[in-house]
């Protein structure tokens, strides 16, 4: 009357289709220990607090890349006052000298694969096997 021959396996099968990545993420390699990140030697802080910039920072990037092509403004004032030059190579990397060490390590925790690398390249005053 009602096909139940028919509903009980479609239910299955939707089932299967919606828990199916959540199935996957729990049966995938784990991503392991949280890593720490530092500050640099001498550093308090980032362009902004580390709260912020933990929570923010690709969206600090693509406003900077935003600001600097559209309306060629390269100067950004922190919350604190201080001035910084909008560039990943000049002031992201000025301190975080260690690509491998500070942004590979949350990208790869986090399993993100973010394209800055497809156009930003190792500025020449870094050795190569520091960035």
């Amino acid at each position: 009357m009602y096909d139940k021959g028919k509903v009980v396996p479609g239910l299955i099968i939707f089932l299967a289709l919606v828990l199916s990545p959540i199935i996957y993420n729990g049966m995938s390699e784990s991503a392991g220990v949280v890593p720490e990140l530092t500050y640099p030697a001498g550093e308090t802080r980032c362009v902004e607090s580390k709260q912020y910039m933990r929570e923010n920072h690709m969206q600090l990037l693509f406003d900077w890349r935003e600001t600097v092509v559209r309306e060629g403004n390269r100067t950004y004032v922190a919350g604190d006052g201080k001035e910084y030059n909008m560039s990943l190579s000049g002031a992201c990397l000025s301190c975080h000298t260690k690509k491998e060490e500070f942004c590979d390590r949350c990208h790869t925790y986090l399993k993100v694969k973010p394209y800055c690398w497809d156009c930003h390249i190792i500025p020449p005053q870094l050795p190569k096997e520091n960035v």
